[in-house]
């Protein structure tokens, strides 16, 4: 037998191979365990599209496959398989490998659904001497390797970087960004199925889970993840480039693919996404700088996060150089996003409460800055991404959270904490104008909580940031500060309160 875990869904992960036995007749066996929902109290948009895509799969591949229904993982392999010898690819998880070494008759062969193999990364950043590995370097090393966006031995257009002109604010007086919308699945019968079973477990009081559920708004099958990927190529594409930063109180998918859950489940490959969207642009169907955007995304930042996740070692997510150790409030592990005032938070924590999701920069600038300046503990705010999100998975949340948003690695990962003031958000956003709070005041009652947050933040880790060349300016400012003590003193007083 031939053991799929539930993101391990699309055919790449079927294709026959000597290293890891399969054939095209090995029978396959999926195992659906209960126990990874008592573990963590997961938004239940994502159990519920997990859930719906392993069921989706086995339906898809019919009697080749062992389904089972199991509390544990070995309960289900015992049933499945006794002491027979199982294959599997490498999973995604640490704590899944740990689980597969356990099992003596389980062989686990290379991992799948990745443009770059492990050992070959690790011999590239061995070569870069292993501990300041920028993803600029590597994205680039990338294209060249997979030939992506190369005209012979130099980037397409001449450039490799596009990063400037994809950083434009939303357009003036637009509610929505004038594009086609996203492509959206229609739930079936599995899909209700699925939902009766989380009902079930909850009123049994078996699982608890958070945020809200349905209709289903990502795919769930290789049939939906593929229209997802022609319906953004086509239509949507063009428009990501220059606004993928850019974010609107009434549009929260600007034009932004939603994939991430796609190839995360496996249900895409990420060398189809980008071949796809490299030929839109030979086409002439889609700007070069758009096209560039999309491409970094996936075998830039995501091939990035994956590598460093097995790259880095288990003691990583363990990283706090900062010291945060400020449990998460109620409010926020709730996701109660009414009680919050701030407008920016209130809306972007109302997203992930009814959809599980919001893109990039919501996550980063939003979410994550704030979690940073308040000092909340990095692997506490680790979990919550890993739970609360669609895509979140624990090589997607462990880079991306402790090195990039909570900066908890001093700097292996980014050359500075990716945390700001009011004034980015107002810029970026549509967000600031009917707030109750002011972006450019940092005291007093208007006053916008990132916009003094960001100075307590500097002022909290002076002694770190002042010598670190791409913040010891802004540290600096610090001495210019009028109302450096009551910056201080508000934030004694506003403890753990929503803002």
């Amino acid at each position: 037998m031939h053991w799929l875990f539930g993101d391990q869904l699309g055919p790449h992960f079927l294709r026959p191979s000597q290293d890891s036995g399969l054939t095209r007749d090995t029978p396959l066996l999926m195992i659906e365990a209960r126990s990874v929902f008592r573990r963590r109290r997961f938004h239940r948009a994502k159990a519920h599209l997990v859930l719906s895509a392993m069921r989706h799969r086995a339906a898809e591949l019919g009697d080749r496959v062992t389904y089972v229904q199991a509390v544990t993982y070995r309960e289900g392999l015992e049933t499945a398989a006794g002491d027979s010898p199982v294959t599997v690819h490498h999973p995604t998880s640490r704590a899944a490998v740990r689980l597969v070494r356990s099992l003596p008759q389980v062989t686990m062969g290379p991992a799948r659904g990745f443009l770059v193999p492990m050992d070959d990364f690790a011999a590239w950043a061995d070569g870069h001497g292993g501990r300041r590995l920028r993803q600029e370097d590597f994205y680039r090393w990338v294209r060249q390797g997979h030939d992506l966006l190369m005209d012979g031995d130099g980037p397409a257009g001449g450039r490799w970087n596009y990063d400037h002109d994809n950083r434009q604010p939303p357009p003036r007086d637009a509610s929505v960004l004038p594009v086609p919308g996203p492509y959206r699945p229609r739930e079936d019968e599995i899909d209700e199925r699925v939902r009766h079973d989380l009902d079930r477990w909850e009123k049994d009081g078996d699982v608890s889970f958070v945020g809200r559920d349905g209709p289903r708004l990502f795919p769930a099958s290789r049939a939906e993840a593929r229209a997802a990927l022609r319906r953004f190529v086509e239509h949507r594409l063009g428009a990501f480039g220059p606004y993928e930063d850019a974010m609107l109180a009434g549009d929260p998918v600007m034009s932004h693919s939603l994939l991430s859950s796609s190839l995360n489940l496996g249900l895409l490959d990420p060398a189809e996404c980008v071949e796809r969207a490299e030929a839109a642009w030979r086409a002439g169907d889609a700007p070069l700088s758009s096209v560039e955007g999309f491409v970094r995304q996936i075998a830039g930042w995501r091939e990035y996060v994956w590598q460093l996740y097995w790259y880095f070692g288990e003691e990583y997510r363990h990283s706090n150089v900062l010291r945060h150790t400020t449990s998460l409030p109620r409010w926020w592990n709730d996701l109660d996003a009414d009680d919050v005032r701030a407008r920016c938070l209130r809306t972007v924590l109302a997203r992930v409460r009814d959809t599980g999701w919001t893109h990039h920069i919501p996550r980063l600038m939003v979410l994550g800055s704030h979690a940073l300046q308040r000092g909340w503990d990095p692997a506490e705010v680790t979990d919550w991404f890993h739970r609360c999100f669609v895509d979140g998975y624990d090589w997607v949340m462990v880079p991306n959270v402790v090195g990039m948003s909570q900066y908890a690695d001093g700097g292996r990962m980014t050359t500075k904490p990716y945390t700001s003031g009011g004034a980015y958000i107002n810029r970026m956003s549509d967000l600031c104008g009917p707030c109750a709070y002011r972006p450019g005041e940092r005291s007093g009652e208007h006053a916008c909580p990132y916009t003094a947050g960001y100075w307590n933040f500097l002022d909290r880790n002076r002694a770190r940031l002042e010598r670190n060349h791409r913040t010891a300016r802004a540290v600096r400012g610090l001495d210019r500060l009028a109302d450096l003590a009551e910056l201080r003193r508000q934030e004694r007083a506003r403890g753990d309160a929503p803002p």
